[in-house]
């Protein structure tokens, strides 16, 4: 997804019209609460966080799931090295226990560890719901305002701009990329795996090139207009504070948060 339709996706938002800082500080605190909770409330935090990007912000269920599978794909990924293990057949007898399936291999056993499943488990659920997190931010926040609340909370400028050339360059980066890529494809450049190497050096070195005149471009264009090192960006929209989504916001994070402190309590 390019950047362009990010950003039409969050000013096009239904809840465009809230303070950026009341959308920030939510999301930031949810955020913190999934680094303390569990599974249950973790779970509970991306369900709800998904209703207000997808409900309440009105952001298309596919593009907002099509986002999301890239996370499941990534900790889908890392599986294998959580759950499987493998030991010498001599030391089987420490790790009983622990085994659910496995199967001799030589003179090691490889099995599925329970502790295993266990840790995917809650890696995959404080990754969804971090995730969810940063995509309620990304979708229903323009990036020009969350520059703009780190501005007056006196983040330094050269961070600032920095941010701001880096998120302009991804995009650039991927764009040009995949033009690239389209235009080899549509040449047979993969078709054998020479020719796949030859188009990947290819496509390296003209991204490289392209990218650069992309910056030479930008840099002139700003000269030419006067750029004295400091970015500046209007905003003349009146933004309107929601008691309703004020209160459930905070009555949603109190009960998250004692939910969570619930389960230190009965675990200890």
């Amino acid at each position: 997804m390019s950047s362009l339709q990010i950003d039409t996706l969050a000013y096009g938002s239904r809840l465009r019209q809230l303070p950026p800082e009341h959308k920030l500080l939510f999301a930031i605190a949810l955020l913190l609460i999934t680094y303390a909770a569990q599974v249950p409330v973790q779970l509970a935090i991306a369900g709800w966080i998904s209703i207000w990007t997808m409900v309440y912000a009105g952001i298309p269920a596919s593009v907002y799931l099509r986002l999301l599978s890239i996370t499941i794909a990534f900790w889908l990924t890392s599986l294998p090295a959580l759950i499987v293990n493998g030991i010498d057949l001599s030391h089987l007898s420490s790790v009983q226990a622990d085994v659910w399936q496995g199967f001799t291999w030589g003179n090691y056993y490889v099995y599925l560890s329970y502790r295993g499943v266990q840790q995917a488990g809650e890696l995959g659920a404080r990754a969804i719901a971090s995730t969810a997190c940063l995509y309620f931010v990304i979708l229903t926040v323009p990036f020009t305002e969350i520059l703009s609340v780190l501005r007056r909370i006196g983040c330094p400028a050269l961070l600032i701009e920095l941010m701001m050339m880096m998120y302009r360059f991804i995009f650039v980066l991927l764009q040009t990329a995949n033009q690239l890529w389209t235009a080899q494809q549509s040449r047979g450049g993969y078709r054998t795996r020479k020719l796949w190497m030859k188009s990947l050096g290819l496509l390296i070195g003209q991204l490289l090139q392209r990218t650069l005149k992309n910056y030479r471009q930008i840099s002139l264009t700003l000269n030419s207009r006067g750029f004295t090192g400091d970015f500046r960006v209007c905003h003349s929209r009146q933004y309107q504070p929601s008691r309703r989504y004020s209160f459930e916001a905070l009555f949603g994070c109190t009960l998250l948060v004692m939910l969570t402190g619930w389960h230190y309590v009965v675990g200890i």
